[in-house]
């Protein structure tokens, strides 16, 4: 499961794009209970989302030259520019080179050979979110892609991760994990386009999960709020009760009530 025991090739952060920050703060505000705290006056707009004080996101505000809306999920780096530049050797692309962010750490965002973007973070004085796995705070990541093998062995190579197949309802899942870290660390998983229909239409990405204490109740006050429905709650054996949504920008996120782990 994912932790704030950040290992390399681990989700260690994420932030959200959005046109009207305002807005969002607004809508994750109701949703989750975060608040949006300022990073400063030098930061460009950035901002801390915070749950009872502890940090679970980042977001700024973004114009349609830097995209369309999204959560950006950022993987632990040693080394960015070494991440970089395997990126780019493994057929992917760097789409913001590495940079140093205020002594708190180096961060790039790149795309994997199917265009998707993602982060990096190399940390300085700031490890990551300070939440991870807990209601409200990001537990899983699941990246949408034409091409699962393809996939697989970019992440491989640049990130150093592991996937492996699990049975699940309808077929296998393949699950994702920092190399040699074991069943433990595992905090995404990889599903092909063209099991999902609904996903295909809006291309490849990474979504990430925020776990919830009450899925039902998260999705009908998502819906109060002016966020969309993608997914209706669903129970899945063995995994939760999980939804997929969209904020009223669009945003693509998914919520779920995991079950307890057995044993």
């Amino acid at each position: 499961m994912l932790t704030t025991r950040f290992v390399d090739g681990a989700p260690n952060w994420i932030d959200v794009g959005s046109p009207d920050l305002d807005g969002t703060a607004s809508f994750y505000g109701a949703l989750f209970g975060w608040r949006f705290v300022s990073a400063g006056p030098d930061a460009g707009g950035y901002g801390f989302f915070q749950l009872d004080g502890r940090t679970v996101a980042g977001g700024m505000r973004t114009g349609p030259e830097q995209g369309p809306p999204a959560w950006t999920v950022y993987f632990r780096s040693e080394d960015a520019q070494a991440t970089a530049k395997a990126a780019e050797e493994a057929h992917g692309s760097v789409l913001f080179q590495p940079m140093d962010v205020m002594g708190e750490g180096r961060m790039a965002i790149l795309a994997d050979r199917a265009g998707v973007p993602f982060g990096i973070w190399q940390p300085g004085r700031t490890a990551g979110v300070d939440m991870a796995g807990e209601p409200g705070a990001l537990c899983w990541v699941e990246l949408y892609t034409p091409d699962i093998a393809a996939a697989a062995a970019f992440y491989r190579r640049v990130l150093g991760l592991e996937t492996s197949g699990v049975p699940f309802p309808g077929g296998t899942y393949t699950c994702v994990q920092p190399d040699g870290a074991g069943e433990d660390a595992m905090f995404g998983g990889m599903v092909p386009l063209a099991d999902d229909p609904s996903e295909a239409e809006s291309g490849a990405y990474w979504l990430p999960y925020f776990e919830v204490a009450d899925t039902d109740a998260v999705v009908e006050r998502a819906q109060r709020l002016g966020g969309t429905v993608r997914m209706p709650a669903t129970s899945v054996e063995g995994v939760g009760r999980m939804a997929k949504l969209a904020d009223p920008y669009g945003v693509r996120f998914a919520v779920i009530r995991g079950e307890p782990a057995q044993g």
